[in-house]
């Protein structure tokens, strides 16, 4: 039976500003679960507001280890003034531009897991680049273009240790559900030879390092 996470944890997590639906969510936090059982941390890419920065945290702090959160706090393309997912409330009124590190800490603090994150704030592709350690799993749920999507695989997935995962968010294969970068760079992870599929749910896809080179 996949772990799930407790009743207090899906209630932060529901009660958070973000996109994730909750069935999405439970597969995210089976497969942290059975990734935190490699004993290294666990790394997602994409933080917002921190939703389901929740369920990887609660899922590391089970199994000993750290989640890592990886964002710039700007926004991604489509939460910018005048697109679909933009919300006002989360705009810096001084500087004028997008900043969800405020709201994201609020809510790690009311979910009581601000210890067991560490939250890097910069550009993935540079904090990547300065990352040295094998991880257990990778959540890719950042920007959704082809730059974006494409320099978070080629910059996170090497660093999956053998037997990892990585965990894809927003996959669709009709362009008719959303957008297709997420879907390239999910079938790049398979064409790879590195990553074999092992569950998905929706669009949350879920891969295994099974093998060398990516």
């Amino acid at each position: 039976m996949a772990a799930a996470p407790k009743p207090e944890i899906l209630a932060a997590f529901e009660a958070a500003k973000g996109f994730m639906p909750a069935d999405e969510g439970l597969a995210l936090y089976a497969a942290a679960a059975e990734a935190g059982a490699l004993g290294l941390p666990l790394v997602e890419v994409g933080t917002y507001c921190g939703r389901s920065t929740i369920l990887l945290a609660d899922a590391a702090r089970e199994a000993g280890v750290m989640a890592v959160t990886v964002d710039h706090h700007r926004g991604s393309e489509e939460q910018q003034p005048g697109w679909e997912y933009h919300d006002p409330t989360v705009v810096d009124p001084e500087v004028g531009r997008m900043d969800t590190l405020p709201t994201f800490r609020r809510t790690l603090h009311a979910a009581g897991l601000e210890e067991h994150v560490i939250a890097l704030v910069g550009r993935s592709p540079q904090a990547a680049a300065l990352w040295r350690a094998p991880v257990g799993l990778v959540f890719i749920d950042g920007g959704h273009t082809d730059e974006h999507a494409t320099a978070d695989y080629e910059g996170w997935a090497p660093h999956v240790a053998a037997d990892g995962l990585l965990v894809i968010h927003d996959v669709f294969a009709d362009p008719a559900d959303g957008g297709q970068a997420p879907y390239r760079v999910y079938r790049r992870a398979l064409e790879s030879g590195a990553f074999t599929e092992i569950s998905a749910h929706r669009s949350l896809h879920v891969l295994r390092r099974t093998g060398p080179g990516i």
